[in-house]
């Protein structure tokens, strides 16, 4: 309601600003074209994000001095706190960091952005910025039209800091005339009354721009200009910290717990620092002009003294809130609590992560597990057996022995329940990732998308599985119920040995362990054995009973099958070399057959 609102107010003021003034299109065009300048900047970071970035960042946020430094060095290098959020939110939902890694990471990108302000105020503003953006688009637009995923990205970022230049050349140019029109100084207002309307400007144009950066800059040329104090650019510098935060809020509606939590952190740092700068603005303001003798900067250097104040604000609200990150964690664990769902949702997916391809790998990975587990407790029901018996030492013959009155559940009930909106998502989710990722990690969405489906196809088993089950273990038939009882063992032992793979430490068996199983399993086949035949030879079950073990039979074949194919996908080993040595050594169809023929064969 509000978005709907706010877009034709700003539209119609900037019709009544151009109208006003000829010279405020050339700063608008100067802001607008700044803003296209960072979205192409942050799309040529993306293409860079397939696994450095994730990689330094898992590394480099074990600890919280890390993590601040984390997000000051990328922020600086990116001159982007969103792109750097965005990759925070991702590895945050996926449960790659903590919440208070992410929170470091948040306080740091907040720092790192004042670099911004020192480039524009000590470098920006004394050169004619537009004789370097021409060559940067020129070249830039030439290499986005590569095929190369690495060239587009350099592209875009060379495109993406031309225009950020021309952006900057026009807003200082467009000042400058502006002020032949309407000297904007005549409207300064002195003391606490101004530090907080200004504030509340800064906070205004950081909203409709969804930039501080942006804010800073034009705030930096406008007080280069004269068009306004330094007293109330000090403040509408207070306000753009502020004013990002609420596009943070705006953008952390439709994320998860997790991606809320940050945003309220980051709401918290940011308020708590614009109140503290303003309280105590003055005191600030003498620190200004201390370090700026110090550095040699001119007392009427307005412009760099802002960059100055601009990093002391931030670098102050860093040191009061660090001692008090693990209360604050505890507190927005508090009040934003996990959702109870009636139906279950996904937990690690989250639109960002769809575009930061290490993060969405891990994310899916992450729920196709949950979804696994959320399965084994289905079918460990459906085969009435409890999920505790997978991890005991107990032997499954006596477990199913004990256990030998079969209870219906309703699968399809606990299938829309617990399975469908998670599966669901998981597709959507990785038809969104895997538009912007290389060869080989589309291979790897295409394995967890096959994994997700072998879990579906158990359950399905399982659901036309427990109607015999019902019938045949309640049957005085002691044969029959024998052989439905070597069903249930064969499931239960290929989960108890999936449970061990998953629980377990040692990865370099993963591989041989199932290849293991699934030879476990083709002996074991009623069918093939000659068990089934035997059966009916001796009268021992009825016709129908023997058409039913046989189908039967094959569900549990199927399901096992199902079974060993999602844990060599979500078991196998972390590392990308040694997982590419396992699936090299894993057994397929054709070779387990052969093994299987072969030891008949020698046997005989």
């Amino acid at each position: 309601m509000i978005r709907n609102i706010l877009l034709p107010t700003i539209f119609l003021l900037l019709t009544y600003g151009f109208w006003l003034s000829p010279d405020f299109k050339e700063i608008s065009a100067g802001v607008a074209i700044f803003l296209f300048g960072m979205l192409a900047l942050e799309e040529g970071f993306k293409a860079f994000t397939g696994g450095t970035l994730e990689r330094l960042l898992r590394r480099t946020t074990n600890q919280l001095w890390k993590s601040i430094s984390f997000g000051v060095v990328t922020t600086t290098l990116m001159q982007s706190s969103s792109l750097v959020s965005v990759i925070t939110i991702s590895f945050l939902s996926a449960e790659l960091i903590t919440l208070a890694a992410g929170i470091g990471i948040i306080f740091g990108a907040n720092l790192g952005t004042t670099t911004g302000a020192w480039l524009v105020a000590g470098f920006g503003l004394k050169v004619k910025l537009s004789a370097y953006a021409m060559p940067m688009l020129v070249f830039g637009v030439t290499l986005i039209f590569q095929k190369s995923r690495s060239l587009k990205g350099v592209g875009y970022i060379l495109a993406g800091m031309g225009f950020l230049f021309l952006g900057i050349h026009y807003m200082k140019e467009g000042f400058e005339a502006f002020k032949q029109t309407l000297d904007l100084a005549e409207y300064a207002i002195p003391g606490y009354a101004g530090l907080f309307i200004f504030a509340l400007i800064g906070i205004m144009a950081t909203v409709i721009m969804q930039s501080s950066h942006a804010t800073l800059v034009l705030v930096l040329t406008a007080l280069a200009a004269q068009q306004i104090t330094y007293d109330n650019a000090l403040a509408l510098a207070i306000g753009s910290n502020v004013g990002t935060t609420i596009t943070a809020i705006l953008g952390a509606m439709s994320s998860n717990v997790q991606g809320k939590r940050l945003a309220g952190a980051h709401l918290i740092f940011n308020m708590t620092t614009g109140i503290i700068a303003i309280v105590i603005i003055q005191q600030l303001i003498l620190l200004v002009d201390l370090l700026s003798n110090g550095l040699g900067i001119a007392a009427d250097n307005y412009t760099l003294k802002l960059a100055i104040f601009h990093t002391l604000f931030n670098l102050l609200g860093i040191i009061i809130m660090v001692p008090f990150i693990t209360r604050l964690v505890s507190f927005l664990e508090r009040i934003i609590a996990t959702p109870a769902a009636e139906i279950a949702t996904p937990r690690y997916l989250y639109a960002a992560s769809a575009e930061i391809p290490d993060a969405a790998i891990e994310a899916v990975r992450k729920e196709t597990a949950r979804l696994y587990n959320q399965a084994v407790d289905i079918i460990t029901h459906g085969l009435s057996l409890q999920r505790e018996i997978l991890l005991s030492e107990q032997p499954l013959e006596e477990v199913v022995t004990e256990s030998d009155t079969i209870k219906t559940q309703e699968i399809d009930h606990l299938y829309n329940k617990y399975i469908k909106a998670i599966y669901g998502a998981i597709i959507e989710f990785i038809s969104h990732a895997q538009n912007s990722v290389d060869k080989e990690q589309v291979e790897e969405f295409s394995t967890l998308r096959q994994a997700g489906h072998n879990i579906v196809e158990a359950i399905k088993g399982i659901k036309h599985l427990q109607k015999n089950l019902s019938i045949y273990m309640a049957s005085d038939n002691p044969h029959i119920r024998h052989e439905y009882n070597n069903i249930r063992i064969q499931i239960a032992h290929v989960l108890r040995e999936l449970e061990i793979l998953q629980n377990g430490a040692d990865e370099a068996g993963t591989i041989l362990s199932l290849d293991q199983l699934k030879m476990e399993i083709s002996e074991r086949d009623v069918i093939s054995t000659g068990v089934l035949d035997s059966l009916i030879r001796k009268n021992h079950i009825s016709a129908q009973m023997a058409t039913s073990l046989m189908n039967d039979s094959a569900y549990c074949q199927n399901i096992c099958r199902n079974l060993i194919h999602l844990g060599e996908t979500l078991f196998a080993a972390s590392d990308p070399d040694e997982k590419e040595a396992e699936r090299s050594v894993a057994l397929n169809e054709a070779e387990i057959k052969e093994v299987l023929n072969n030891y008949s064969e020698e046997k005989n």
